[in-house]
């Protein structure tokens, strides 16, 4: 018989075989929807923080008093819920931030938008002690997102 030079069908298939397994593996680690939730949670997080200073920094220069659309009753920071916007856009940030789900992440720059705008974040004041919280309730993975100051 001649020498013959190559891989048998049998070796080539165990070998296909075992870079699938190691790329299921490599696919399960990373996770990559996971790590878009991570991220996603991450503005939000960062978002709720900016959105806190600025109502902060706007109580501040005007010796205590809170932007109107704020109550004690949780609202969505939007035209039609507390609406703060012109209060805190321009002056004490450069624009409102919108949940990474929410009209794709764009930020609010105009505050008289046709069409109005919503952030998909909430705010409320305590009726007990004037404490404000923001927070994000389409937070994924099941994490809470909020900060009260």
């Amino acid at each position: 018989m001649p020498n013959k030079k190559g891989f048998t069908l049998i070796e080539l298939l165990v070998v296909i075989g075992i870079l699938a397994v190691l790329l299921t593996i490599v696919l399960i680690a990373i996770n990559p929807a996971r790590q878009f939730s991570q991220s996603n949670n991450t503005k939000r997080a960062s978002d709720v923080n900016a959105i806190l200073n600025a109502v902060d920094q706007f109580a501040a220069d005007n010796r205590g008093t809170l932007p109107a659309g704020i109550t004690a009753v949780v609202q969505n920071i939007s035209d039609t819920g507390a609406n703060i916007c012109d209060d805190v856009v321009d002056d004490y940030m450069a624009a409102l931030p919108v949940d990474p789900l929410t009209n794709n992440g764009a930020a609010v720059t105009d505050c008289a938008v046709v069409g109005g705008y919503d952030t998909n974040y909430t705010i409320v004041r305590s009726a007990a002690n004037n404490r404000i919280t923001v927070a994000a309730p389409a937070a994924e993975l099941g994490q809470v997102i909020s900060v009260t100051r």
